[in-house]
């Protein structure tokens, strides 16, 4: 498969297969990503991938705090809001995944087993927790979603599927427990991965992308 087919074939999966990822092909797949730029070279980021045992542990750990109504303590608070024509988007991606799920605006019961899917990591055999030193800002965090781009790209050239998910920082005292981490290691974001499981209603969920114009401008003078 070629950069440009991974690319466009990337996509959100929600629903995974019990299917285990080999370990020599996630190995290649952690090589490639492994080559993301970033400043000085310093490669940020820290990447924890739970499987088996340990992914379902932490899981039930999660989907329980959540049932339990147990605030998120997130290393980093959610900042900023959609606004104008980025709430239209928003609403409309929503809608779009509701739709395929079957899941109604005031079905109040549905939307919210359908935010707990988050932390059941959606069946994937595999979730990484990814994130950086806790000395790093903003700055160095743009070298870390390098990262993840060219981690989920390979994934996809290698017949995998991938689910970026911000959820996965609500609750980074479990990561640290689990991985035997110290409190300078910040978790960022999630990506559960896998095998993509077809029969799932939320997969197939497509979403259109604006065309170039819209966020690019270009000058000579």
């Amino acid at each position: 498969m070629s950069l440009v087919e991974a690319i466009y074939r990337r996509r959100s999966v929600r629903g995974f297969l019990q299917k285990e990822v080999p370990a020599q092909t996630l190995q290649r797949i952690l090589e490639i990503a492994q080559q993301a730029p970033s400043n000085c070279n310093v490669q940020p980021w820290q990447v924890h991938i739970a499987t088996g045992v340990l992914k379902d542990r932490l899981s039930a750990d999660m989907v329980e705090r959540v049932k339990e109504g147990i605030p998120a303590n997130p290393d980093y608070p959610y900042r900023g809001r959609f606004l104008d024509d980025y709430r239209r988007k928003q609403v409309e991606c929503a809608v779009a995944l509701y739709s395929e799920m079957g899941i109604a605006r005031d079905d109040t019961k549905g939307r919210s087993r359908a935010a707990l899917r988050n932390f059941e990591f959606f069946d994937a055999p595999c979730m990484a927790f990814v994130g950086m030193d806790k000395e790093f800002g903003t700055t160095v965090a743009l070298d870390v979603g390098m990262w993840a781009q060219n981690f989920m790209l390979a994934l996809t050239a290698f017949g995998l599927h991938s689910c970026p998910m911000g959820a996965m920082r609500n609750y980074p005292d479990l990561v640290r427990e689990a991985f035997q981490l110290t409190d300078d290691h910040r978790i960022l974001f999630g990506i559960a991965f896998g095998y993509e499981d077809p029969a799932v209603p939320a997969n197939r969920t497509r979403v259109d992308r604006d065309p170039v114009s819209a966020n690019v401008t270009i000058r000579s003078c």
